[in-house]
C-alpha cells in the first residue's frame, strides 16, 4: 500500500483547498490575515501544490 503517495495526495489536496481559501479572502476585500500574508499563502500554496501533487503521482506509479 503507497502510503507515502497518499499522504503526499492529501498534502496536496490541502495546499490546494488553501490557495482556493486565499483567492476569496483576497476578493473580499478584507482578509482575515491581512493582505500581505493571505498574498502569501496563496503564493506558496500555489506553488507548492502542483509539484507536491506531481511527487505524489511519482511516488504512485513507483510502487506499480
Amino acid at each position: 500500500m503507497p502510503i507515502k503517495a497518499y499522504a503526499l495526495l492529501g498534502i496536496s489536496c490541502v495546499t490546494a483547498i488553501a490557495a482556493v481559501g486565499s483567492v476569496f479572502e483576497l476578493a473580499s476585500g478584507v482578509p482575515r490575515f491581512g493582505t500581505a500574508t493571505t498574498a502569501i499563502i496563496l503564493t506558496l500554496s500555489g506553488i507548492a501544490t502542483p509539484i507536491i501533487f506531481w511527487l505524489a503521482i511519482k511516488e504512485g506509479r513507483a510502487t506499480l
